[in-house]
């Protein structure tokens, strides 16, 4: 495992200016670094025995089709050196969704909720139409970029780690996702796997940051799975007073067969 200086050097070998560390998982960080053709980024390191191609995939299929979304985060470039394989991706400023999720004294004004609301759902849209699956939406996932001096707040689809292309032949042979936002058949284990799960997850998500908290979030897969099974359905949280608001995302959350 590396340790803040290994990485620091990684970057500046690699012709960056790190300016912070935004965040660090078991495989690699993510940095917010100055690039001489780029201007800010985020720079995303991994160790190459645990980087997953799809993510590559992904994105290269996105910008295959040469249409920019605003609401999906950016795959600028790639590098690799020995040991990491190193990715150039936009730069946002403004947290995540769980900036509003993790923080029950914030109630978000309903013009602002929908605006991200309609705002992820076109991003998913698009994602969507690429002939993607993303498998890992989640409040974490969603970034928030607010363009300077403009006022304006974006939300960006990210991290597309889990993401492979729609197959409606093959069987899912393992878990991907986050535990709570994940669909009743994707702790099936022959199920295929369609862009359903992902509208699932995007109902949870928007679940969790109006309540603050997950319909369902047991402590293990195996108690998710017990839980998720005996669950006939959502219940309107009392949190949700808007008729409209709870139609839609009842809709998202429907138990897929």
């Amino acid at each position: 495992q590396s340790s803040y200086n290994d990485y620091d050097e990684i970057l500046r070998q690699q012709e960056f200016v790190p300016i912070r560390q935004l965040g660090q998982g078991a495989f690699g960080s993510v940095y917010e670094v100055y690039d001489r053709e780029y201007g800010i980024v985020a720079v995303k390191i991994v160790q190459k025995e645990n980087f997953d191609a799809r993510e590559l995939e992904a994105a290269e299929i996105i910008q295959k089709e040469e249409r920019y979304c605003p609401f999906i985060m950016d795959h600028i470039q790639q590098k690799t050196n020995k040991y990491y394989q190193i990715l150039i991706l936009e730069y946002s400023n403004t947290n995540t969704l769980n900036l509003f999720a993790k923080q029950p004294q914030i109630s978000i004004p309903s013009y602002i909720l929908r605006t991200l609301m309609k705002q992820t759902l076109e991003g998913m849209r698009v994602f969507h139409e690429f002939g993607l699956v993303h498998r890992d939406i989640k409040c974490d996932n969603i970034l928030l970029h607010c363009p300077p001096g403009t006022g304006r707040v974006y939300a960006k689809i990210s991290d597309f780690g889990f993401a492979k292309k729609v197959d409606q032949v093959h069987e899912q042979t393992y878990f991907a996702g986050t535990l709570p936002y994940m669909s009743p058949e994707q702790f099936q284990e022959k199920a295929l796997i369609t862009q359903k799960v992902d509208i699932y997850a995007l109902g949870i998500t928007f679940y969790r940051v109006i309540t603050h908290k997950f319909p369902v979030n047991e402590r293990n897969i195996k108690e998710q799975q017990k839980k998720m099974a005996q669950l006939k359905c959502i219940e309107r949280p009392l949190e949700i007073k808007d008729d409209i608001l709870w139609d839609l995302l009842s809709k998202m959350l429907e138990n897929f067969e």
